[in-house]
């Protein structure tokens, strides 16, 4: 269960970042990495509190672009996780960023941090439980194939958890969305000339 209380259906603000206008998000697809970024936040319950963990996924290649855990679900926990991870993709251009509506999101800092990045958001509506479906499913995936599989005995115990897993999953696992391929190569062969007949397939 999601600690920012899931909602709902894609709208994505065309342009840069303002908080009115709508473009909406179609199957769940880009045609480049860097393109659209999801996010969302879960929570954990580890002995007598809770660890929040926050990831940010590209809709391309489903990699895991940016996480980072916190024992608050705060504003400062999704901005240092955007930070990183537009520091590491190098400061995309032309980069959209969807979440639900949860309030770390909508918050003034966050969205002043887009605009001043050249981020279009893009937010759920009400309504449509679907629409994070992207960043709901890492989460889901991560807790079966992870986190209910262990007894965490400390915050540093998760911690060195979700560092090994996202590695896992980004480097390693085959998605079926990506034709069996890892988002790292998927992003490899995307990146480069067209090889070995290669064509991308519908994600």
């Amino acid at each position: 269960m999601s600690a920012s209380g899931k909602t709902q259906s894609a709208t994505i603000k065309s342009g840069r970042s303002t908080r009115n206008g709508i473009c909406s998000i179609k199957n769940f697809k880009a045609a480049r990495k860097n393109e659209i970024w999801v996010s969302d936040i879960t929570y954990f319950r580890i002995k007598d509190y809770a660890l929040y963990l926050c990831v940010i996924l590209d809709l391309f290649s489903r990699r895991v672009v940016g996480y980072r855990v916190s024992r608050k679900s705060s504003t400062h926990l999704v901005t240092a996780t955007f930070r990183a991870a537009f520091q590491d993709r190098d400061s995309p251009q032309g980069l959209t960023f969807h979440s639900d509506r949860g309030g770390q999101y909508i918050s003034d800092t966050f969205h002043h941090l887009l605009q001043e990045s050249g981020v279009a958001q893009s937010f759920s509506n009400s309504g449509r439980p679907y629409d994070n479906a992207v960043a709901e499913t890492f989460f889901a995936t991560f807790k079966k194939e992870e986190a209910y599989r262990r007894e965490y005995s400390s915050e540093a115990d998760f911690r060195k958890s979700v560092d090994a897993y996202i590695r896992f999953y980004n480097e390693v696992r085959p998605h079926q969305t990506l034709a069996y391929k890892s988002p790292a190569r998927f992003e490899e062969l995307y990146g480069a000339e067209k090889t070995q007949g290669f064509e991308k397939p519908c994600v």
